[in-house]
């Protein structure tokens, strides 16, 4: 079973805080842990305004959100690595081989798709991140809520 995840992103700003937040949400109430991280992190930033706006209108809250790296000590304590796209998986496997086999894309079950990167773009491009998050998101909790 998966009780310990971390959703992994660039920055950790935009898309992976908003990953974190989703599953988060649909995950309370049991004893998960949810983290997420970033392979390029602006450690310390919040998240990116149009992640939070975006958030908040679907009555998530991501505001105490603080940007950190993806770290071997964080990340080999995961049981799961959920990743945005194709660059983060292949980061994460070069870096810390032996963690492969835990790294999975968070569309893995959606086609392998990547969820694209909308940072520093218009309000639509995370409207839109939020959307492709929450479909995997959803997939996966097939997964990660017990029989």
């Amino acid at each position: 079973m998966f009780k310990k995840i971390a959703v992994i992103c660039t920055g950790n700003i935009c898309r992976s805080p908003i990953g974190e937040g989703l599953l988060k949400a649909r995950l309370q109430g049991g004893d998960n842990m949810v983290v997420s991280a970033g392979i390029g992190a602006l450690v310390g930033a919040p998240a990116d305004g149009h992640a939070i706006d975006v958030m908040r209108a679907k009555n998530h809250d991501i505001t105490s959100h603080r940007a950190q790296q993806a770290t071997l000590g964080l990340l080999s304590s995961m049981d799961l690595i959920l990743t945005m796209d194709q660059t983060h998986s292949d980061w994460i496997n070069r870096q810390y081989p032996q963690l492969r086999g835990r790294v999975h894309k968070i569309l893995k079950w959606n086609g392998n798709l990547d969820v694209e990167d909308p940072y520093r773009l218009p309000l639509a491009a995370f409207e839109k991140a939020y959307a492709d998050i929450d479909t995997g998101v959803e997939r996966w909790m097939t997964y990660l809520q017990p029989k």
